[in-house]
C-alpha cells in the first residue's frame, strides 16, 4: 500500500492571503504552541459546495463523504497543451474505464509544468470545454477532481473580470448536477496506478460554501 499526498500546503501565495499567527513558545515555558488560521474556503486545495454556485443549494456540511471517498480512476492528461482546451475525445482516450458513481481525477501534472505560485500557472493552463464537461457528467461520477484551472474564467478572476455563469463549465454543468468539484488538487505525477482509493473530505463548516480537504489517494488497495 503507497499513500500520495494530493494537496497544497496553505501558505502565503501571491492569489490568496492566508492569515496565519502562532501564540505560545513552549521552549519559553508555555503549555501550548497555538497557531491560528483565516483564509478563503475556495483557496488551495479544497471542495465546493452545491452553494458555491446555486442559490439556496446544499453547504458543504451537506456533502455525504461517500461522494468524496472512494474508488477513483485517474485520467492521464500529462500530453495536453498549455493554454489549450481539452475536448471529449482526450478525456475518453485517457479513461482507464469504470462503472458510474466513482470519482475522476483529471491528472495533467500541472503543478509539474508551471509553478503554482506563479501566475503562469493560472494563465498558461489548458481548461475544460463545455462538451467535455458534458461527457463527464455523462459518465455519472460522483465527485471530478482537478489538478489544474479547469474553467477558462479562472484566469479572469485575477484580474478581477467576471464571466456569465455557464463559460464556468464545469460549474454549471457539473456542480449545478451535483456532481461534487475538487479542485487544485496538486503532486499527480507521484500516482503510479490508474486506479486509486481516493479521499477528499473537506472540513465540516457549518453554512459554508466549500472547505479546505487534505486529499490522498492510497494506491495499491482493490478498487
Amino acid at each position: 500500500m503507497r499513500v500520495v499526498d494530493l494537496s497544497m500546503a496553505i501558505a502565503p501565495h501571491f492569489r490568496w492571503k492566508p492569515e496565519i499567527s502562532v501564540t505560545g513558545n513552549i521552549a519559553q515555558g508555555d503549555q501550548f504552541r497555538v497557531t491560528r488560521i483565516a483564509t478563503t474556503c475556495h483557496g488551495f486545495t479544497h471542495v465546493d459546495a452545491m452553494a458555491h454556485f446555486i442559490a439556496d443549494a446544499p453547504t458543504i456540511e451537506h456533502t455525504d463523504l461517500a461522494r468524496v471517498v472512494g474508488p477513483a480512476r485517474v485520467f492521464d492528461l500529462s500530453g495536453v497543451a498549455p493554454d489549450s482546451p481539452i475536448e471529449p475525445d482526450v478525456l475518453a482516450a485517457a479513461d482507464p474505464g469504470g462503472g458510474e458513481g466513482e470519482i475522476l481525477l483529471l491528472a495533467a501534472q500541472w503543478d509539474r509544468r508551471r509553478d503554482i505560485a506563479t501566475r503562469s500557472f493560472w494563465t498558461e493552463a489548458p481548461w475544460l470545454s463545455r462538451a467535455s464537461a458534458e461527457w463527464l457528467l455523462e459518465r455519472r461520477p460522483s465527485a471530478v477532481a482537478v489538478d489544474f484551472p479547469q474553467d477558462y474564467p479562472i484566469r479572469l478572476l485575477l484580474d478581477g473580470k467576471t464571466v456569465p455563469d455557464e463559460q464556468h463549465v464545469t460549474h454549471d454543468v457539473l456542480l449545478r448536477n451535483g456532481v461534487t468539484l475538487v479542485e487544485y488538487v496538486v503532486n499527480t505525477a507521484a500516482l503510479s496506478s490508474r486506479r486509486v482509493l481516493f479521499s477528499a473530505a473537506p472540513l465540516k463548516i457549518a453554512g459554508a460554501d466549500g472547505a479546505p480537504a487534505r486529499v490522498y489517494a492510497i494506491e495499491g488497495l482493490p478498487v
